[in-house]
């Protein structure tokens, strides 16, 4: 299935030397990522720090990928606040793309029946297909099974779930559960192989900017059904999953610094998140060698 494709990438956003939103950086690097391995995109989401653009710089930002690229498109809408959720999700529906995704209500850590209501009110204000985002890691709130088969059954738009809860064993429950059609993409690069084994058809993915071509070919042999083949991607992945994040070099320094080593101008992060410590791009070129 993958209504969005099997490997999306959560494409960085591109801001020049002085901080400003980059258009025409983010429509070649959006070209650049669907002729190396990205079938979707997701803009604005977390490695896109969405949460440091605004709404006018979100909006932007997709209508010049949308008239890039051809392939499927999610955007990151979600906030703490619902009617800012709704908002930026009304002011994206227009534009031609396929969906949004609208990540769980941070910080303010609501019960599961505020995620219900505030999931159900951003789908029912659009005509878009909504991908519920579960990363309690980030959020302090995870969308439990239950809520999210609820909200699977009960509303007709919202087609599947960006799966970063690290607990396999409970995505396996909802993937045995859910209605036909409903999707599970694995929100960790590192899960991925877990997730399809339990019911997942893609992923969102962080170091498809580099390995889109390796998803590909792990999610052609698990359609082969060639378990060793796709283990054998999987491993080849893994020092990729590595760099991708950490506690010095959280998510997307490491990606930025990857792509300044392609020759693909993103320029830093805003902060908080700030700039790449010295020698991120030493360790990038490093990683592609290996990977060569």
């Amino acid at each position: 299935m993958a209504r969005f494709g099997r490997v999306i990438t959560a494409m960085v956003t591109p801001f020049d030397d002085r901080g400003e939103l980059d258009l025409d950086a983010a429509a070649r690097l959006a070209q650049w990522l669907t002729e190396n391995g990205s079938e979707g995109l997701v803009l604005a989401g977390t490695t896109g720090e969405g949460p440091v653009l605004s709404q006018a710089e979100v909006v932007a930002l997709t209508r010049r990928v949308r008239d890039s690229v051809e392939v499927p498109i999610l955007v990151g809408t979600g906030t703490n606040d619902t009617a800012e959720t709704i908002e930026l999700t009304r002011r994206v529906s227009d534009i031609g793309i396929e969906g949004v995704l609208v990540v769980t209500p941070y910080y303010s850590r609501p019960s599961q029946a505020g995620l219900a209501d505030h999931f159900t009110q951003v789908a029912n204000s659009t005509h878009l297909d909504v991908v519920l985002y579960d990363v309690p890691v980030r959020t302090g709130r995870r969308i439990e099974p239950e809520t999210l088969l609820t909200l699977a059954r009960d509303v007709d738009n919202i087609v599947a779930v960006k799966d970063a809860a690290n607990t396999p064993t409970v995505t396996a429950v909802v993937a045995a559960s859910a209605p036909e059609g409903f999707e599970i993409y694995s929100g960790e690069d590192a899960m991925t192989l877990p997730i399809v084994a339990v019911g997942g058809v893609g992923v969102i993915s962080v170091a498809s900017h580099w390995v889109g071509r390796q998803f590909q070919a792990f999610f052609d042999a698990i359609e082969l059904g060639d378990l060793v083949e796709a283990r054998r991607q999987n491993a080849r992945m893994l020092p990729s999953f590595a760099f991708e994040g950490g506690d010095e070099t959280p998510n997307p320094i490491p990606t930025k610094a990857m792509m300044r080593v392609l020759g693909l101008a993103v320029g830093q992060c805003r902060p908080p998140v700030g700039v790449s410590p010295a020698g991120l791009e030493e360790r990038a070129r490093e990683l592609l060698a290996g990977l060569r």
